[in-house]
């Protein structure tokens, strides 16, 4: 695999997760902006990965999830792949949801769940800090609007949605003295192949217990799969112009998170008042805690 042609002012992506979704949708937009693209992926051979190849993405193999030892070794050959070595952008896509109420899932996919969401953006985010202090560059991990809420049959999900917003929150104030900018892209619900099922983004509890039927979160999910309010594609624009200070974005700061869809701004400032009126009507026990009056 050759090195690509850019220029010292060209920016230089590295996406996880690039084979469908928001990682594919990002992967193109800079493509078409002549940026560099490095896409990876657990596979190089999915339909997503060769469109990005044939539209001239650098594809490589990686999983989050790999010892810190296979993740350098990856990184070193991505940079290797471009002039200079230059990597300026690394958004992580790599994720999926795990649907089934926390009694019936197994301590197993659990532990997979979040060594994928969680562990694999803390693995990403420790892998490529190197390159990014060298171009002073932006790191990105893909939060959700789940980062604001929880929900009954999607504790889980939201969890480690929180645990990604948490996490890029004190990246943005480690990495900050070495001028690299952190964010956390939150999106609402967007029209992207997560949901579908036997998609390979949306994995079931092998056990169903029908007790939480009543929740009807697994006839919610299909019903919303393809209904979703917003455009992926539309989400990618916004991502490529905030993160390159461009467009819509030019002459402002990379915010350290980041809200895409309408359908975030009732949920985020309902939370926001809640948590406020929360706080409010305990005030009395929470300065009694301390002595206060």
């Amino acid at each position: 695999m050759s090195a690509t042609t850019t220029t010292s002012q060209t920016p230089v992506w590295l996406i996880t997760g690039a084979s469908s979704g928001f990682g594919l949708a990002v992967a193109k937009e800079a493509l078409s902006r002549s940026h560099t693209v490095i896409a990876t992926s657990r596979s190089t051979s999915s339909e997503g990965m060769l469109t990005l190849s044939s539209l001239g993405a650098i594809t490589l193999p990686l999983d989050v999830t790999a010892s810190e030892e296979v993740l350098s070794g990856i990184i070193a050959e991505a940079a290797s792949l471009v002039p200079e070595g230059k990597i300026t952008h690394v958004v992580n896509c790599a994720g999926y949801i795990l649907e089934g109420a926390v009694e019936e899932t197994t301590q197993e996919e659990v532990r997979k769940f979040f060594e994928t969401n969680v562990l694999g953006s803390v693995n990403i985010a420790r892998a490529v800090v190197g390159k990014l202090r060298e171009t002073k560059g932006v790191l990105v991990q893909i939060g959700s609007l789940a980062s604001w809420m929880g929900g009954g049959g999607f504790a889980l999900y939201c969890s480690t949605k929180w645990a990604v917003s948490g996490l890029t929150e004190g990246l943005a104030d480690e990495l900050k003295p070495f001028g690299i900018r952190v964010c956390c892209v939150e999106p609402g619900y967007t029209r992207t192949p997560f949901l579908a099922e036997g998609g390979g983004h949306r994995v079931k509890a092998e056990r169903v217990m029908e007790r939480y039927d009543v929740l009807g979160f697994r006839e919610g999910l299909n019903a919303y799969d393809g209904q979703q309010p917003g455009d992926v594609d539309r989400c990618a624009v916004a991502m490529v112009d905030v993160l390159t200070g461009t467009g819509m974005a030019e002459g402002k700061e990379i915010p350290v998170r980041l809200l895409l869809g309408s359908d975030c701004l009732k949920v985020v400032r309902d939370k926001c008042e809640s948590t406020l009126k929360l706080v409010d009507e305990w005030e009395a026990v929470t300065k009694f805690a301390d002595g206060q009056k």
